[in-house]
Formats: structure tokens, C-alpha cells, sequence
């Protein structure tokens, strides 16, 4: 297990804030807070999932406080903040809520919407609400973005997921810089790359045995954080660090060599891109 108390932002009594508390990479992250003394301040839709997770996480022995959140609207993130502000001092803060809807380049406009205000304009709300004034109070702080392997390596079946994740990639990158730049403060950014991991997302009632669970990768983002790590990019039971890897540079090579979009799924590229996987 992770030592958790490796980074000074996550000091018993702080508070973190997570959305997306309700189940999966959310709840876990949450009770590994508890369990390290901290104060957990739960954001997800209101319902018994969320008063079930407060529930939970109290039984570790740490004041939990639930606030019922729809992360696509601004006007909720302001009373997150001010519910959380009024807990006690904001340590940590994750953005992990997201959804999946089914859409095409073209078409299902309305999940199009739905999925870019919840994945992509849910972050930008939280960072508009929270980020100033975790800045202002001083301190060790952490803001820890749920981003995807989608957003990266982009294959094809739900482009809107993937476009809010790139979203979420580069708006992470963005704020880690303009973190660094501000003068004596203690707030860092991390960007949390899940591999496949069994949640909610998944879709399925049984692990898949190539999942890992949302526990092995809350310890392995904390032990990323520990080390330093801006990028978090977290393998799982079927995929190798070595072939995230080369599948990353298969997808920046497109541009690069100019190739066809996505030709790591294009039928003429097939033999090309396998010979260039069994390099890793």
C-alpha cells in the first residue's frame, strides 16, 4: 500500500475535495484520505450512492462531509467550494467526475454536449472555483485532474469521450505551468492516467481480469505523487508501461510522419504497427 503521508498536502485534518465521490477511482481515493487523518469532503450527484459513500467513509473514523454536486454547473462548484472552504483548510482537491455517452464525429449532438459539460467543463468549473483560493491560503496543496489514455492515444468508438479528455490533458498542463510560475506558491497539478479499470464506466458487473481496481490505482497515483510525477499514467493487468508507451509515440508519429489519421487502426498500417509493438 502507498504511503499516502509521503506529500505534505495530505496532512491529517486537511481537507480534500473530490467529485465523482460517489463509486469507483472517487471512493477509493477517498477513503485512502480518510484513512490517513484527513477530512473528506464528498462531491457527486445527490442520491443514495452519495449519502451511501459518506456513509463509508466515515467508518473510518474521519469527518466526512457530502455535498450533492452536478459538476456542469458553475453555480454548484461555488457552493462546493464554500461548503468545503468552511470544513477546514482545502489540501487536496480531485477532479475525478466523468461520464460516458455514445456518440459519433457527427451525430447524438445532445451526449455531445452532456459528456463536454460533465468530463471537460466540469474540471474548468472546479478550477475557476477552487484554485485562487487554495493559492491564497499557502500551504502544500494538491489539484488532481482524471484524465484518460483516451485523450492521448485517441482510438476510435466515442470521440466526444476522447476530445473531453485531450481537453482535460492540456488544461492540466496548462495549469501546472502557470502554478510554477506563481511566486511562492504551494499548489501543484498532477494528471491522473487511469489505465482499464473496473468502475462504473466499465460497463460490466464482474471484473474483467484485465481491469485493475480503483484501489491499485489510487496507491499507484500516490505513489506517483510521492515521487513527483506531473503525469500519473497508471498501467493495468493486460497493458505494460513499455506498451503504453510505444503506443503513445505510434500516435504523435502520425503527425510527425504524416500518416493517415489513426493509422494504428488502419487496415494498411496493420503489419507496420505490430512489427513497431514488438519492440517494446
Amino acid at each position: 500500500m502507498a504511503d499516502i503521508k509521503a506529500h505534505p498536502a495530505f496532512a491529517r485534518d486537511g481537507v480534500a475535495v473530490i467529485t465523482g465521490a460517489a463509486s469507483g477511482i472517487g471512493l477509493a481515493a477517498a477513503r485512502r484520505f480518510a484513512s490517513a487523518g484527513m477530512k473528506v469532503c464528498l462531491a457527486d450527484l445527490p442520491g443514495e450512492r452519495l449519502d451511501k459513500a459518506k456513509a463509508d467513509v466515515t467508518t473510518l473514523g474521519t469527518s466526512a462531509l457530502a455535498v450533492p454536486t452536478d459538476v456542469s454547473k458553475p453555480d454548484d462548484l461555488l457552493r462546493l467550494k464554500q461548503a468545503a472552504f468552511g470544513f477546514g483548510r482545502v489540501a487536496v482537491l480531485m477532479n475525478n467526475a466523468g461520464i460516458s455517452l455514445r456518440t459519433t464525429a457527427w451525430s447524438n449532438a445532445d451526449n455531445w454536449r452532456k459528456l463536454l459539460e460533465v468530463n471537460l467543463w466540469g474540471v474548468i468549473n472546479s478550477l475557476q472555483a477552487f484554485t485562487g483560493d487554495m493559492i491564497a491560503q499557502g500551504g502544500p496543496a494538491l489539484i488532481i485532474n482524471t484524465g484518460s489514455k483516451q485523450g492521448i492515444t485517441n482510438p476510435p468508438g466515442n470521440p466526444a469521450y476522447n476530445v473531453s479528455k485531450s481537453g482535460v490533458k492540456t488544461l492540466t498542463e496548462q495549469l501546472a505551468h502557470e502554478l510554477r510560475n506563481i511566486d511562492k506558491c504551494q499548489v501543484g497539478a498532477h494528471l491522473l492516467v487511469p489505465g482499464f479499470t473496473f468502475t462504473g464506466i466499465t460497463g460490466v458487473a464482474e471484473k474483467p481480469a484485465g481491469a485493475w481496481t480503483a484501489d491499485q490505482v489510487v496507491d499507484f497515483m500516490l505513489d506517483s505523487i510521492a515521487r513527483g510525477d506531473f503525469y500519473i499514467l497508471c498501467p493495468d493487468n493486460d497493458v505494460t508501461r513499455a506498451m503504453d508507451e510505444r503506443r503513445m509515440q505510434w500516435s504523435v508519429d502520425d503527425l510527425i510522419r504524416n500518416r493517415p489519421a489513426l493509422s494504428r487502426w488502419h487496415a494498411a498500417m496493420k503489419t507496420a504497427f505490430d512489427e513497431f509493438m514488438k519492440k517494446s
